[in-house]
């Protein structure tokens, strides 16, 4: 890439009009298809990426922009696996957020290194995307990653509990009934069990939300579904003593699992 052609598209993309940004995108595809080396199409992908900094709510016109860069950096391949794994560590929520996404894009090669790079951080932030960016990701492969989820479903940081409990839900929709092991089949159901006695209402409501995933996806045992129907009765106070849980948003998290009951 010449650098006048690197020169129009930093341009472009750092422009305030849609029309423009959109226009500089385009361009960066025709240069990515042009070349498929790292080397060239790394200084695309950083420039790429500065816009996921944009914030939906002050630019709500850029959002379909911002949506259209992470499906482009995923045309890349995967050699940008390690690169957006890094920048799981930018420090803005929005960058963050929007790097999860194009990795949860990239599908079953982006385990292992998000696996890594768990383990690597211990900071409750970091592993908090790691994990939404796990819970992106469609493949049975991903019950590889179940421990992580396990583990950080009982952290005593609240933002990484919570992650991570909605994160053992969307890996149940990853994989296939009858192909999970039994011991991990039971991790899930004890997991998402237990964090229904949590005391942040999201987190009950995310647990009870995994329950119903795991029925609907053929992971319950017929004892179990009985049980969990059992507890969204008491949550919704269809119980001989009346009582529900008081939170509202817990409650419509019962209604809607029973359906898959």
């Amino acid at each position: 890439m010449t650098d006048a052609a690197h020169h129009e598209i930093e341009t472009l993309l750092t422009s305030s009009e849609p029309d423009e940004i959109h226009r500089g995108l385009d361009k960066v595809r025709e240069a990515a298809a042009r070349s498929k080396s790292p080397e060239e199409l790394r200084p695309l992908l950083e420039m790429v990426g500065s816009l996921f900094y944009i914030d939906p709510f002050d630019r709500p016109d850029l959002v379909p922009l911002v949506n259209e860069a992470v499906s482009l950096v995923t045309e890349f391949g995967h050699w940008v696996i390690p690169y957006l794994v890094e920048d799981l560590d930018a420090g803005d929520v929005k960058a963050q957020l929007a790097v999860a996404h194009a990795l949860g894009r990239m599908g079953t090669d982006a385990i292992a290194p998000l696996i890594a790079q768990y383990e690597k951080w211990e900071d409750p932030e970091r592993r908090s995307f790691i994990l939404y960016a796990l819970g992106k990701i469609k493949s049975p492969d991903i019950a590889e990653a179940a421990p992580l989820a396990f583990q950080s479903a009982s952290s005593e940081d609240l933002d990484l509990r919570d992650t991570a409990t909605r994160a053992i839900g969307k890996f149940a929709e990853s994989i296939p009934s009858g192909s999970m092991k039994e011991e991990l089949r039971r991790s899930f159901v004890e997991k998402l069990q237990e964090n229904l006695a949590d005391e942040n209402p999201g987190i009950r409501a995310k647990a009870v939300r995994g329950l119903g995933k795991l029925a609907k996806f053929g992971h319950l045992t017929a004892e179990e579904r009985e049980k969990t129907r059992e507890t969204c009765d008491l949550i919704l106070g269809k119980d001989k003593k009346f009582e529900w849980d008081r939170a509202f948003l817990v409650r419509r998290e019962a209604e809607e699992t029973l359906k898959y009951l």
